[in-house]
């Protein structure tokens, strides 16, 4: 990808930057933009440890429609998956390279749209044991799917709002409207519940990270462990859990994503896509 980036730098051919504002400008960018995609996936299907996995036949031709069609719209992309198979992690590194090149990125976590279930742990006496109990805490039931809309869909509009937060100390506690976000011009959202209902059908780009077992394994007990304080016999109860809600609720949905990513590749290598991606974003000549 180093190679990509350092003959995206030097090129002296570059293409004048297009009028967005015009049809013909929107049309010219979305071509680039095709040829520029389709040289990404070449190159990374040469990787020795690949990031994309697959591509759905049609996306490419989606993904340029929208960029002509509908300008003023801005871009949803999810991030689903299986619980601990890394998209937080590389919400994190987007977060962090996007920061470093000033690109215009909100993002947020779906999981913030769990219900309050402080009242079940009281009852129970603690969440390990509301999941004994079989409560199924994965279920698109247990989200609050309409502010989720309500919200994403006002982002979309270019109107900033407030989410929920949902605290991870084992308390199920939500505080309603905690967290600010900006409506940028791309909005990332991470999280089983961009997959359920109409909410899936409010992303423009639908992202799929797969992860081989043993890996997510290793990964969920030691974030168990490390940051959620719990021991390794409980979270190896709430990982047994986790699979079978998978297969539930998240697997069924792998085949409708855009893009299938993979969870273990190389984050420094997937950190030089974005570069890149940005690069050719921005890497025009402008005319006098």
């Amino acid at each position: 990808m180093n190679f990509l980036l350092e003959k995206e730098l030097n090129q002296h051919d570059k293409i004048t930057k297009p009028d967005f504002t015009t049809r013909s400008g929107r049309e010219l960018f979305a071509i680039y933009l095709h040829t520029k995609f389709k040289q990404i996936l070449d190159y990374d299907s040469k990787n020795e440890n690949p990031i994309f996995k697959s591509i759905h036949p049609e996306f490419i031709q989606k993904f340029t429609k929208r960029i002509i069609h509908n300008p003023e719209k801005h871009f949803l992309i999810g991030i689903s998956g299986e619980s601990a198979s890394g998209k937080t992690t590389i919400c994190n590194t987007i977060k962090q390279v996007t920061e470093k090149l000033n690109m215009p990125i909100e993002i947020l976590s779906a999981d913030n749209y769990f219900k309050d279930i402080s009242s079940l742990i009281k009852k129970y006496g603690s969440f390990d044991k509301l999941l004994e109990s079989g409560y199924d805490v994965d279920s698109p039931d247990n989200f609050d799917m309409v502010q989720l809309f309500e919200d994403l869909d006002m982002l979309s509009k270019g109107v900033d709002v407030r989410i929920p937060q949902y605290l991870v100390n084992g308390t199920g506690i939500v505080v309603p409207k905690a967290i600010s976000k900006k409506s940028q011009k791309i909005i990332i959202v991470e999280g089983m519940a961009t997959m359920y209902g109409e909410v899936s059908n409010l992303f423009d780009v639908k992202i799929y990270v797969d992860i081989d077992p043993v890996i997510q394994e290793k990964w969920f007990l030691y974030r168990a462990q490390t940051s959620r304080n719990q021991n390794e016999e409980n979270a190896k109860k709430q990982l047994a859990y986790v699979r079978e809600a998978s297969k539930k609720y998240i697997l069924p949905k792998k085949s409708c994503s855009d893009i299938i990513i993979n969870g273990a590749s190389s984050l420094e290598y997937f950190t030089n896509i974005i570069e890149y991606i940005y690069k050719i974003t921005n890497n025009f000549t402008v005319s006098e």
